[in-house]
């Protein structure tokens, strides 16, 4: 349970990791000096962002972020069969909704940037490895091939912007 408590305390803080909070006023009378600076602040992280741009087109760039959110629910399904030890629900979906598949292989080359296509090829690849380890019904050694393969979206997410 430990374990599980803290796998979950720690995706929780991956999936929250670039969220900015939202200011609201306190009082009526509160200087709106604090929302400028907030603001300037976040422009400033904005401008400062070095990631590469995939220049997408907005078409590629709303079906790539539907992409990732159907891996984001995918994770998060596989998060809740784990925690009810219910490995091979797990595993079928990490295949299905995460695997390698020619659409995917397609996909991550269709931006015509290798080191894009290579995690994302590697990416899939984990998620096909993690479902063969979700069979063996071990659950620390689902977590850490589950942890593997977020390591993929946390690394692409900090190298790469749309």
């Amino acid at each position: 349970m430990k374990i599980q408590a803290a796998f979950l305390l720690i995706l929780s803080g991956i999936l929250l990791m670039n969220c900015q909070p939202q200011t609201t006023k306190e009082s009526p009378g509160e200087d709106t000096d604090s929302h400028m600076q907030m603001h300037q602040m976040h422009m400033a992280q904005l401008a400062d962002d070095e990631r590469v741009s995939l220049h997408m087109s907005p078409e590629q760039a709303q079906h790539q972020l539907m992409n990732m959110r159907s891996h984001l629910q995918a994770v998060q399904t596989i998060v809740n069969y784990l925690a009810e030890d219910e490995y091979d629900s797990a595993a079928a979906v990490a295949s299905a909704k995460m695997g390698l598949s020619d659409e995917m292989r397609m996909m991550c080359a269709a931006f015509n940037n290798d080191e894009f296509e290579q995690l994302g090829l590697a990416f899939h690849q984990s998620a096909d490895k993690m479902s063969e380890v979700f069979k063996t019904r071990n659950k620390d050694k689902s977590l850490a091939a589950l942890s593997q393969t977020l390591n993929y979206c946390v690394t692409c997410h900090a190298r790469f912007k749309q």
